[in-house]
């Protein structure tokens, strides 16, 4: 059977994947929510309309450092697990973890 282990080390990759790519896909939506927003304004469209826009905005931009904290939490779970599971080194997993932790710390906040 399978080492629990590497089972945990998977699911914690899976993870940090996962927030990782929604924070980058509201970092996107808000900018393009601020375009559409910035065109409607230039179109003089109604106050109406442009204030719904904004207010889609604004949610979108509000997801983003939710999405972070969850990052930053999900980042260190599994830094911590790949400590602790050093043996593991050579497994497929671990070194598959170890890339996506590589690739998560750009999208994490400067003062982690």
């Amino acid at each position: 059977m399978a080492d629990p282990r590497i089972r945990q080390i998977k699911i914690k990759t899976g993870v940090v994947k996962r927030i990782a790519k929604e924070k980058s896909l509201y970092e996107k939506e808000a900018e393009q929510q601020k375009n559409k927003v910035q065109k409607l304004k230039d179109e003089g469209q109604d106050e109406h309309d442009i204030r719904k826009q904004e207010e889609v905005l604004q949610e979108s931009l509000m997801m983003v450092p939710d999405c972070q904290r969850r990052l930053l939490k999900a980042h260190a779970d599994l830094k911590s697990i790949l400590e602790t599971e050093q043996d593991l080194k050579d497994n497929e997993d671990y070194i598959t973890a170890e890339q996506v932790l590589k690739e998560a710390e750009s999208q994490l906040p400067d003062s982690a």
